[in-house]
């Protein structure tokens, strides 16, 4: 129970709070959304933990997404999640979709009443990044799910039960506490070091260091743009100048020199002016740099590339398609596994568990130049004499195209061999 919630508890009703796991709840599960109206235990232990940096700067979640960098990784990794399909496959050789499996449709087409399936997964990742952890609750018709409710990831804990079992501790808004079975509850969890692997570690929390400084820089280059002098450079005069002298020449530079159009004009000056410029310092230098290396701490921790955080200057050109495999491979593959993992232990059973399996389809994110395309499905279909490994309904399913009626779309057998077993037509 969290410090507040002993002032806000209410007197416990007669009989065991634990949820029955097996029936949609009497209370709508989404007023176990919890509201923002006054400071929760969970917002007081958020801000306690987050304390002040070695930089001086207080990092909580919410001031946390106020840098860029941070808030390009979370919402890079979160939208790709999100957009791409998440399937129920038919295990065995023909790869086919459970269509007909009352899972397919809520992974695929609606989660919860609320929520589609781009929100659903793109919110779960983002709590999972942010926090470490994301929890949906389970809501169960007999043996089948029907709805994932998403809950807010600092008010539920996971606990180890002494028969190795685990049950989730929910806070309600009143303040009442409900326990769950592990089988109500789907549960995303990042790296988990702790005693048994059940939460995730938080990597907002631990990258609280370099957050704060790169905050602090942010506010140091604002307060330069605030309360710093911005001139480009000075002009002197080697005698005194009155205040009619002086702002006749104002006047004149910003009547003919200022703004985008005047760049690079000749100025002329007399009776001695010298006209001198100011260069950038290095301190000005040494911040930007500072910027830049808090930019790489930050995408280090989430596993994103620099370029994806539009900071190289330099053209990748062709090599971009490499940098999306690699996004792809070390960014994204391990949150497959962990959502596809979760999939089978929680909302399937051990016998489902052999004959279905929750899939990924990050081909959209693979895919490269139509001419590259182009030449790998030729290839694929046998172009050049080569063995073919794909049918052609094959090849249309992957460019999103409509199956074909032709009996050989579905043949492994190439164009080439298949016009060379036609026998000539007769004159």
């Amino acid at each position: 129970m969290g410090f507040f919630d002993w002032f806000s508890r209410q007197p416990a009703e007669a009989g065991d709070n634990s949820a029955q796991a097996s029936e949609e709840p009497a209370v709508p599960p989404w007023s176990m959304t919890p509201t923002h109206a006054a400071m929760t235990s969970a917002d007081l232990m958020d801000f306690m933990r987050g304390g002040e940096t070695a930089s001086g700067e207080y990092v909580t979640t919410s001031k946390a997404l106020e840098n860029m960098a941070l808030l390009r990784c979370v919402s890079l990794i979160s939208e790709s999640i999100g957009m791409l399909p998440l399937n129920l496959t038919i295990r065995g050789e023909e790869k086919a979709y459970a269509v007909d499996h009352p899972l397919y449709r809520v992974l695929k087409r609606r989660p919860n009443e609320f929520q589609g399936p781009y929100k659903f997964k793109s919110t779960m990742q983002l709590r999972a990044l942010i926090h470490g952890n994301a929890y949906a609750r389970v809501i169960w018709r007999g043996n089948t799910v029907v709805r994932l409710i998403p809950l807010d990831s600092r008010k539920v804990t996971p606990k180890m039960n002494d028969d190795f079992t685990v049950r989730y501790e929910v806070q309600r808004p009143d303040g009442s506490v409900v326990t769950l079975a592990a089988r109500d509850i789907f549960h995303l969890a990042d790296l988990a070091p702790d005693e048994h692997g059940l939460i995730g570690l938080s990597r907002v929390d631990k990258a609280r260091e370099s957050i704060g400084l790169s905050l602090q820089a942010q506010k140091a280059a604002a307060r330069i743009f605030k309360n710093g002098v911005m001139a480009g450079g000075a002009l002197s005069y080697p005698n005194k100048l009155n205040t009619q002298q002086i702002e006749n020449i104002q006047n004149s530079l910003q009547a003919r020199y200022a703004g985008a159009d005047q760049a690079h004009k000749w100025m002329i000056l007399e009776d001695g002016i010298k006209a001198e410029k100011w260069a950038n310092t290095a301190n000005d230098s040494q911040l930007q740099e500072g910027r830049n290396h808090q930019i790489e701490e930050i995408a280090r921790a989430f596993g994103v590339p620099r370029p994806l955080l539009m900071m190289d200057d330099t053209s990748w050109g062709s090599g971009i398609e490499q940098l999306g495999i690699f996004f792809v491979q070390y960014g994204l593959q391990h949150w497959f596994d962990i959502w596809e993992d979760e999939v089978a232990l929680k909302l399937l059973t051990e016998k489902e568990s052999d004959l279905y399996a929750a899939k990924f389809n990050e081909h959209a994110l693979l895919r490269g130049t139509l001419k590259d395309q182009a030449d790998f499905f030729a290839k694929a279909l046998g172009s050049g004499g080569s063995k073919p490994f794909m049918k052609q309904n094959e090849v249309r399913d992957r460019l999103d195209l409509p199956k074909s009626d032709d009996p050989a779309a579905d043949s492994l057998e190439s164009t080439l061999t298949r016009n060379a077993n036609v026998p000539p037509a007769t004159t």
